[in-house]
């Protein structure tokens, strides 16, 4: 079992090695809804250490967009997009400490529209 786990995690990591800046991009939104449920479910199990863990492994990458955003071009979406990831990230902030499942849904619903933005718009990249 153990060396089958070791495989896995060296494919993974390889997979993320190789991968296109859109498709890190698109692993960090999958990564991001994720832990969002997670924390979520941790909010629903009254698992507070859970739910902790999870919503700080999304704020991360929240804070990892803000970092990596270009601001230099793109004229206002950047500047659209650091609102919003700020948002998000104070109100998962708000979420985890008042351990309110509404607030950490309603950055979920955001997490998730922008997943599937991405995901549109890298299907349309590698078409053309």
């Amino acid at each position: 079992m153990y060396a089958a786990t070791n495989a896995i995690n060296a494919y993974q990591q390889n997979g993320v090695n190789t991968a296109s800046k859109e498709k890190l991009l698109l692993m960090l939104y999958d990564g991001l809804v994720k832990f969002i449920k997670q924390g979520i479910a941790g909010l629903d199990e009254k698992d507070y250490s859970k739910s902790n863990t999870n919503f700080i492994k999304a704020e991360n990458i929240i804070n990892e967009f803000m970092s990596t955003l270009n601001m230099e071009v793109g004229g206002e979406i950047p500047k659209s997009l650091m609102a919003l990831y700020d948002y998000m990230n104070r109100r998962l902030v708000e979420a985890n400490i008042k351990k309110d499942k509404n607030i950490a849904e309603e950055v979920l619903g955001f997490a998730e529209e922008l997943k599937q933005t991405f995901e549109e718009a890298y299907k349309i990249a590698k078409k053309n």
